[in-house]
């Protein structure tokens, strides 16, 4: 049996490296590194795939959130509504504009941010809603639209962890994520669904004063060469990356496919385990599995956590200390909050490895462990 890992980068590699090698030559020979042709091409292709009109590449998903806060004109002290429940880029990037974060619990079963704790959230002060697409499953879109629209708030989408994640609205649409608020975010680090050999990240918009004004942010406030008209920075996705992520684009639906494969794989063997709940799907979203988390009820989760490990699977926390708890808040004054759920899930939740080369003996492995680990205690 091959080594188990959380994402198998070596592998999935291999099936592409004759065409990924080529393309990365190509680059080099071209010598240009930035701005070459392989980062408009996959603007347009992103474009293409996700529906969305305007793509700006830019160096990571950090930069792409704090890029896109940027673009909103937001002033110091201004609130901005996101999830605690996530990885610290969405709510660090908030902080480093001293922009106040107000953290809203999330949903029990999706762990996506709670469109009625969005609602109960919003004061005079509220400037902007950032939804994450947790772990592959989209957000409650329209619900979180609709409040937008009541209240005149933009929305930013955190799409770091579901791009390719599909939305049915209630009149039948159907959007991707990351098209459907006013600008959308992602990130290709390595792990992601569509990762690159490096950092990297995208913005979204179907707003064209929007994009030109994110397309100038990203290129140091930039509204032709030498002319800077706004502050801005420095975020720009390298030709290299670029050139790797075109090849990969055109797989990501196959890795979508890989990866609700081995979750069925999972959920299928853990149907009826005491104490495992799989993840569940909304009726309006599908899911990407870009993690698959169990939550634990009466287990052990670090006894669990140091089981697997010394059968050499790995497993992860995502995420031991949500946002509301970490201490680069300290100094905002942030209320006690109370997220009941969030603070629930952070004790229980236990990520397997999830890839697009995971195997029948591996995902048999797995499975087996898990289950052999629980009947022993």
């Amino acid at each position: 049996m091959k080594t188990i890992q959380m994402v198998d980068l070596k592998s999935q590699y291999q099936k592409l490296k004759t065409e990924i090698d080529k393309a990365v030559i190509d680059v080099l020979e071209s010598s240009a590194f930035i701005n070459g042709k392989p980062v408009h091409d996959l603007a347009a292709d992103l474009s293409a795939y996700l529906g969305v009109k305007h793509v700006i590449p830019c160096a990571n998903g950090t930069d792409a959130l704090q890029i896109a806060l940027m673009a909103l004109d937001l002033k110091p002290g201004d609130e901005v509504i996101t999830p605690s429940f996530t990885f610290i880029a969405t709510t660090e990037v908030v902080a480093l504009l001293q922009l106040k974060p107000v953290f809203v619990d999330v949903d029990r079963e999706t762990f996506c941010i709670d469109p009625e704790g969005i609602r109960k959230a919003i004061t005079p002060k509220t400037k902007a809603i950032v939804p994450v697409h947790l772990y592959g499953h989209a957000a409650n879109m329209e619900e979180i639209m609709k409040i937008a629209a009541e209240y005149n708030l933009p929305v930013i989408e955190d799409n770091a962890q579901a791009i390719g994640c599909e939305v049915k609205f209630s009149d039948g649409t159907i959007k991707k994520t990351g098209s459907i608020g006013d600008i959308g975010t992602t990130s290709f680090f390595p792990s992601k669904n569509l990762g690159g050999y490096g950092d990297g990240g995208a913005i979204f918009t179907n707003n064209d004063t929007l994009a030109d004004k994110l397309k100038m942010i990203a290129n140091h406030g930039q509204s032709r060469r030498y002319y800077h008209d706004i502050v801005g920075c420095n975020s720009r996705l390298d030709t290299i990356q670029a050139a790797i992520l075109k090849i990969k684009l055109r797989e990501l639906d196959n890795y979508i496919q890989a990866r609700n494969k081995a979750a069925g794989y999972y959920t299928k063997a853990f149907a009826g385990v005491p104490g495992i709940t799989t993840p569940s799907l909304a009726s309006y979203s599908n899911h990407v599995y870009h993690q698959y988390t169990l939550v634990l009820e009466g287990i052990d989760r670090n006894g669990l956590n140091q089981y697997l490990a010394e059968k050499h699977i790995p497993s992860m926390i995502y995420y031991p200390v949500p946002g509301h708890k970490q201490k680069m808040f300290d100094a905002f004054g942030l209320p006690q909050y109370e997220l009941s759920v969030t603070d629930w899930l952070t004790e229980r939740v236990l990520s397997l490895p999830m890839h697009t080369e995971l195997d029948t003996e591996q995902l048999d492995f797995i499975t087996s462990s898990v289950t052999e680990y629980i009947n022993k205690n």
